[in-house]
């Protein structure tokens, strides 16, 4: 995966997640075969950390990180990038290990920065995105934080929650880690808005999420609250600047 972007990490992170860790690590391996994978694990009671301590084992592409507990993801990927920035990554992926993301359609991302974008997002809601197997109600809900996050936020991009994503590693070294607080899905929210705000180009790849099968999907109602306070706080403290720019 050489493709003018320098050596790529694809950083998972999981959570009670043995049914589906195997095979997307074997999918995530198949679709690019010299990209590396980290597996972030916050100490699952389910034995995922082993699973993964196995499959690092037999393959050097793979790599186990770890950490005390559940943290949240916004922690994890932090931890990820750290990781992958110490040992000179040039592309940090993330990916979730549930399947929702399908591997296959990771090159599109690559092709993204190859193409110039210092950031990559996997979306659901431009023209070829679509999601499969969701209720409507879900579909309802992230279409509406979506739309009141490009709102609140005047950020031109259409999925800012979503969570399949390639940086580059001197866009992470470019906007800051270490002021992160935001969890769940405001995390990718926070890393959009920081992005945009230097100045650096956002591309947004049309891609299929497919609902999990195995496991338990994270979601929560706090998730969504925490998502909700942030945004509306960037937002209101974000608009006089806002007001100001030349229409």
């Amino acid at each position: 995966m050489e493709r003018m972007i320098g050596r790529v990490l694809v950083i998972v992170p999981t959570y009670n997640e043995r049914q589906n860790l195997p095979m997307i690590t074997e999918r995530v391996r198949a679709a690019v075969p010299e990209a590396h994978l980290l597996i972030a694990d916050d100490n699952s009671p389910d034995g995922t950390g082993q699973i993964a301590d196995e499959l690092a084992a037999q393959d050097d592409h793979v790599h186990v990180l770890h950490r005390p507990g559940k943290q949240g993801l916004g922690a994890a990927y932090i931890a990820g990038f750290r990781w992958g920035l110490a040992e000179g990554f040039d592309v940090l992926v993330e990916m979730d290990a549930d399947g929702s993301h399908q591997p296959e359609e990771l090159p599109k991302l690559l092709d993204a920065l190859a193409d110039g974008a210092d950031l990559a997002i996997g979306s659901r809601w431009v023209p070829g995105g679509k999601v499969v197997n969701w209720p409507g109600s879900r579909e309802f809900l992230s279409r509406g934080a979506n739309v009141y996050t490009r709102v609140m936020l005047g950020l031109p991009v259409r999925d800012a929650t979503a969570g399949f994503r390639a940086y580059r590693a001197a866009t992470l070294e470019k906007v800051g880690l270490a002021d992160v607080e935001s969890q769940g899905y405001c995390f990718q929210v926070d890393l959009t808005l920081r992005t945009a705000r230097h100045g650096l180009r956002v591309v947004e790849v049309p891609i299929t999420f497919v609902e999990r099968t195995a496991g338990t999907s994270k979601m929560s109602r706090k998730i969504i609250s925490e998502a909700l306070l942030r945004v509306t706080v960037w937002g209101v403290s974000g608009l006089p600047q806002r007001l100001r720019r030349p229409r």
